[in-house]
């Protein structure tokens, strides 16, 4: 078992990649009415992205709110014709919990929610892209007084961004169609028919970002897929309600809703592939299992634009405060182990990426856990939503200073998050009521990802190009490796000269990008030489300034 803080701290280097099309953009300051995810995250959708932060303090909101800008900025991109347009509304889902205003010092119950100061960073770059900040729409479903506790108001004022807070009781009451929440059919759904979705999500003409926190829970770690629970309007958002229960929507449901999952816990008891599962009792297996279908329903309709984990700093033990106070002390059934206290620890890092589901692997994992011991990822799979589980699998990037760089997912530093989730304290197990799940689990036992095939030969292509001014004078170059070794990429002018090093050092096969600085280079033909274990490649780059 892993010893909760006794963790390997190293630096990061390179790993694994796909190849993409040319792509040439205008720059930040020349937006076409459009803009787009960074044309390397787009086309690498099996890929996890980690940027890290540099905040000496939890309370740093200035540290923050740069953080904040400097993602978006390296994250949000101008784009062109096929980009999203500037005129789109785009929904927003932070991760907010229940608190009563005044009733403890927002500085001891900040873990609990995505920090505002970091979101309030992102939403400037997005604005500073050209999107009005009237088409950022911050929603969740009603938390009374939280909003204010947490400074979200505060925030959402500065920020200019559209958020509504007057939403007030369950679906049937006062809440309208159209005005306050929308119905989404669920054609597959294994517990709903349908969802009411809080305005305007899932409506046309939107793109979802999902901005979660890095926090433990009673469902493992919350992050980006239990995330967007809170979009479904009261009481279809009280998800994690019994095995045996309907939430009162009975029309809504999916014909033997409840019987079917009660088969499906059962089958998944007998094959003995799902750690924990057979946890009796209320807030056991079957907990989970409910959970999931219903977690998994909502994901299943809910188109997501990007999925963040705001990690700056991360929550142990009861991420929400639910229950007793979030820094009192826990009592766990180990009587030696009494006394452990909820706390938060800086780990500095933004966690990314277009799949939800491998987001939220890596995220596991770097909150300290083995995420094949986790029935959410079986059941994902298990439903065709994702083939994604062993998280040495998934190629994970560093991300940073306009590279990403391929990187073993072992040199990133975990900071481990204590858990409520499916406590072994039956069968005469002995387990802290807050622990890891940090067992070794056999991912030969369940179908995942296959590694990544190995590029034909090196390449560099022009992926992303700004227009050089005192704002962006870089391009952006993906390089692909057939092997792994020492690199070494010369950009060279039409008589052979050379002209710069943009890559130098060890990395390994697969997609790498980095910055060329093309501030006082021309429009026209360049050449690049790309050298790897005594191998050479040359060829031409065109670059085409803009106008």
């Amino acid at each position: 078992m892993l010893n909760r803080r006794n963790f390997l701290k190293t630096a990061a280097a390179g790993a694994f990649g796909l190849s993409v099309p040319i792509k040439v953009l205008p720059s930040r300051r020349q937006s076409r009415g459009y803009f787009t995810v960074h044309p390397f995250i787009e086309n690498h959708p099996e890929a996890v992205f980690i940027m890290p932060t540099h905040v000496d303090h939890r309370l740093n909101t200035a540290a923050k709110i740069e953080a904040g800008l400097i993602f978006g900025k390296s994250v949000f991109v101008p784009g062109d014709e096929n980009g999203i347009p500037l005129s789109i509304s785009i929904p927003v889902k932070m991760n907010l919990k229940t608190t009563d205003a005044g009733k403890y010092p927002v500085d001891d119950i900040m873990g609990c929610v995505t920090d505002p100061w970091f979101a309030e960073g992102v939403y400037e770059s997005l604005q500073k892209l050209g999107i009005p900040g009237k088409n950022i729409h911050l929603r969740e479903n009603p938390r009374g007084t939280s909003f204010e506790t947490y400074g979200i108001l505060d925030m959402a004022e500065r920020a200019g961004i559209d958020f509504r807070n007057d939403f007030s009781g369950d679906v049937g009451d006062d809440m309208e169609p159209g005005r306050d929440f929308n119905w989404t059919n669920v054609p597959n759904g294994v517990f709903f028919r349908e969802i009411p979705h809080l305005e305007p999500i899932n409506t046309p003409n939107t793109w979802l970002l999902n901005m979660a926190k890095f926090k433990a829970h009673g469902m493992g770690l919350t992050l980006c897929s239990k995330n967007l629970q809170g979009l479904m309007t009261r009481p279809f958002c009280r998800l994690c309600a019994r095995i045996d229960s309907d939430m009162g929507l009975s029309p809504h449901l999916q014909d033997n809703a409840l019987k079917a999952i009660q088969s499906s816990y059962e089958r998944h008891v007998a094959e003995h592939i799902i750690p924990r599962w057979d946890k009796p009792g209320q807030n056991g297996g079957s907990w989970q299992e409910v959970w999931t279908h219903r977690t998994l329903d909502n994901l299943s309709v809910t188109p997501r634009g990007l999925n963040i984990i705001e990690g700056i700093y991360g929550r142990d033990g009861d991420g929400g405060n639910n229950g007793p106070h979030p820094f009192d002390a826990v009592n766990n059934t180990d009587d030696s182990s009494k006394g452990v206290t909820v706390q938060d620890f800086m780990s500095n890092y933004i966690i990314f990426g277009k799949d939800t589901f491998r987001t939220d692997i890596i995220g596991h994992w770097l909150g300290g856990h083995e995420p094949g011991n986790f029935g959410y990822f079986h059941l994902a799979i298990e439903r065709g939503m994702s083939n994604a589980l062993d998280p040495m699998k998934i190629p994970v990037y560093l991300w940073g200073n306009g590279s990403a760089t391929l990187t073993p997912l072992y040199q990133f530093n975990r900071t481990p998050l204590l858990t409520y989730y499916l406590q072994r304290d039956y069968k005469g197990q002995i387990e802290p009521q807050y622990h890891l799940c940090d067992e070794p689990f056999d991912y030969r036992l369940v179908d995942g990802i296959e590694q990544l095939s190995q590029p034909e030969k090196p390449e560099v292509i022009v992926l992303y190009q700004g227009k050089a001014n005192p704002y962006n004078h870089h391009a952006s170059l993906e390089y692909r490796l057939p092997m792994s070794g020492y690199v070494r990429l010369e950009i060279s002018d039409n008589t052979g000269r050379l002209l710069d090093v943009p890559v130098d050092g060890f990395r390994s096969f697969g997609a790498h990008m980095t910055l060329w600085d093309i501030q006082n280079r021309a429009s026209g033909s360049y050449s690049y030489r790309l050298r790897i274990n005594g191998y050479e490649h040359k060829d031409h780059l065109n670059l085409q300034r803009q106008s």
